[in-house]
């Protein structure tokens, strides 16, 4: 999956670290460490989101999705192809969003907005069978 949008091939990959950063930030900030990345299974839409499939120091092995969306992780070990994991996350969303619209808070409604839309457009992706292509 990959999407060049008029940047130049160091430009994409100066933003791909900069989201392998992010992600390893964001597990970090959540006092998880990073042992490896599965390259192979990463997925990338430049400059949109990347996906990471990264194994901790305790042998636990999450998905990471940064970009220009919140920055999330899941934990599944069934197998999960990247594709299936944009749905979970879509889903994941989705019922955050819910939840946080039942609090009736001014800021929580905004980030819940955020996420629906988000969870929306990371949908469309999962149904865009030519993103896919290749992974299947």
């Amino acid at each position: 999956m990959t999407n060049k949008l008029a940047m130049t091939e160091e430009e994409q990959q100066a933003w791909i670290r900069e989201q392998y950063l992010k992600a390893t930030k964001y597990l970090a900030d959540k006092g998880l460490v990073t042992e490896s990345v599965a390259n192979n299974e990463s997925r990338y839409l430049v400059p949109v989101l990347a996906l990471w499939r990264i194994s901790l120091l305790d042998k636990t092995k999450v998905w990471v999705i940064s970009g220009d969306l919140p920055t999330d992780h899941i934990v599944l070990e069934n197998g999960e192809t990247a594709r299936d994991v944009i749905k979970h996350f879509s889903l994941k969303w989705h019922l955050q969003a819910e939840n946080l619209l039942r609090l009736k808070q001014a800021e929580q409604q905004e980030f819940a907005q955020l996420l629906v839309g988000r969870a929306d457009g990371l949908y469309k992706l999962y149904e865009k069978e030519e993103l896919w292509q290749e992974v299947n």
